[in-house]
């Protein structure tokens, strides 16, 4: 991951606003996710998604990163366990859970849990790495929270006192801590080209999603795609995984990742909009408090960063 202070240099010109469309795309692909999770229900189950989603991805940048695996592999193989357990939690626990989580859950819930990452990511990093924290971090993270805990409850506070949680949910949550680990894992990643490093997550996926594929068959769980399901595993491959992947890194390249960053607080909103309009599914005051308050959480606690950033001299 660059150093975030690269945003200080980046130049306001004709590229960098280029960066912003791209990003755009970027998060509604990703938004997009949440509703393939839903549509594959039935058609495709969870780990075959998976398995498929990562075996497409690798067979696409066999041909476009071979030249620059080919020059840099060698400075992965030392780092071999750590790609694959950054692998195992970023891509492959994360997208397994995400997508099992959909077929108990609403789009629409898969979209506002998604959008509590960032906090948590800021959660983990006191946790592991005692990073210092504001305050007004912390009450981004509680504010956040809250609003996930208000789509996970669907204003039911009731289920509060008999913790009767949609298992869906918590599916969800689990699958965000899993990506959280793995974002606060990012600065210590191998020094090799984006690409590179992407193209060694994607195949360390792919290794480590087969022995769950072969428990979801031994389980009798396993649905081969449908035309439609292949219509979906194709989405999540080509979209989230892999040009939505590919488009973040330039526009981090472009912008910087600070001001990059910023655009996934984008992923809640389209994924909302997106569940109400291709799902149908229903939005009313309980999703809007759920939707408002995650995006209140994400303000105040990215507001606080950047203010303790520019006191810093960042």
């Amino acid at each position: 991951m660059a150093d975030t202070r690269a945003d200080a240099a980046t130049p306001a010109n004709g590229t960098s606003a280029a960066a912003y469309p791209l990003l755009t795309l970027t998060t509604l692909m990703w938004a997009g996710n949440a509703v393939a999770g839903k549509w594959a229900t039935g058609e495709v189950s969870p780990q075959v998604l998976t398995t498929s989603r990562w075996a497409i991805a690798c067979a696409v940048l066999v041909i476009i990163a071979r030249r620059p695996v080919s020059r840099e592999w060698r400075r992965l193989v030392p780092h071999w366990r750590r790609v694959m357990l950054m692998g195992a939690c970023g891509y492959t626990a994360y997208a397994s859970l995400f997508y099992l989580a959909g077929t108990h859950t609403s789009a629409l819930n898969l979209a506002l849990f998604q959008g509590a990452i960032p906090v948590l990511v800021i959660l983990l990093n006191l946790v592991v790495n005692r990073a210092r924290t504001t305050i007004g971090q912390v009450a981004g993270v509680v504010v956040t929270l809250g609003g996930a805990t208000v789509a996970a409850t669907h204003g039911d506070w009731s289920v509060l006192r008999t913790l009767s949680f949609n298992v869906g949910d918590g599916l969800m949550l689990a699958a965000c801590l899993f990506y959280a680990g793995y974002t606060v894992a990012l600065p210590s990643r191998p020094k090799v080209a984006a690409l590179t490093f992407f193209s060694a997550m994607a195949g360390a996926a792919l290794l480590t999603s087969l022995p769950l594929l072969l428990a979801e068959w031994l389980a009798g769980n396993l649905i081969w795609p449908t035309a439609w399901g292949w219509a979906v595993v194709a989405f999540v491959a080509l979209g989230p995984s892999l040009a939505a992947q590919l488009a973040f890194m330039r526009g981090v390249e472009t912008i910087g990742p600070n001001r990059a960053g910023l655009f996934v607080n984008l992923v809640p909103v389209f994924g909302a909009l997106l569940a109400v309009v291709l799902v149908g599914e229903p939005f009313g005051a309980v999703e809007g408090l759920a939707l408002a308050m995650v995006l209140c959480g994400i303000a105040i606690a990215e507001s606080s960063a950047r203010r303790w950033r520019t006191r810093q001299g960042w």
